[in-house]
């Protein structure tokens, strides 16, 4: 489906709607597509009341809802090592039951379960994106 930033609402509200029971949610998509500010949409749908951003520098965000569920959302982009993801305990996250959030989840690929929720965004233009959900 094809989108524009004035439709972010409606899409993360399709986007939570089609998820499912997953709750590993990877974000994929080139540097700039919007990975970060469609995540910012669906916490907003999921009731996030803190401000979200990217945990470029800290790796991991911890975000509470107003029902007093947690999100967690990952930005692994710095990460060098996959052993890094295990030292901070990444498969307790994984293993929560809690939403994580995935940005450059391909740099822990082989730590991903296979029940994944895929959120691929490709870039059309300045405004617009194209996205697939697997």
């Amino acid at each position: 489906m094809i989108y524009n930033i004035t439709d972010l609402e409606e899409i993360a509200k399709q986007i939570i709607g089609q998820a499912g029971d997953k709750t590993i949610w990877i974000f994929e998509g080139e540097m700039g597509a919007g990975k970060t500010t469609l995540i910012k949409a669906i916490c907003k749908q999921l009731g996030v009341l803190s401000a979200v951003q990217s945990p470029t520098f800290s790796i991991v965000n911890e975000y509470l809802t107003a029902e007093g569920n947690i999100i967690y959302h990952f930005d692994f982009y710095r990460l060098k090592r996959e052993s890094e993801a295990l030292d901070f305990g990444i498969e307790e996250y994984f293993d929560s039951g809690d939403i994580c959030l995935l940005e450059w989840a391909e740099k822990v690929e082989s730590l991903l379960p296979e029940n994944c929720y895929t959120i691929q965004i490709t870039v059309i233009d300045e405004n617009s994106r194209n996205l697939q959900l697997n």
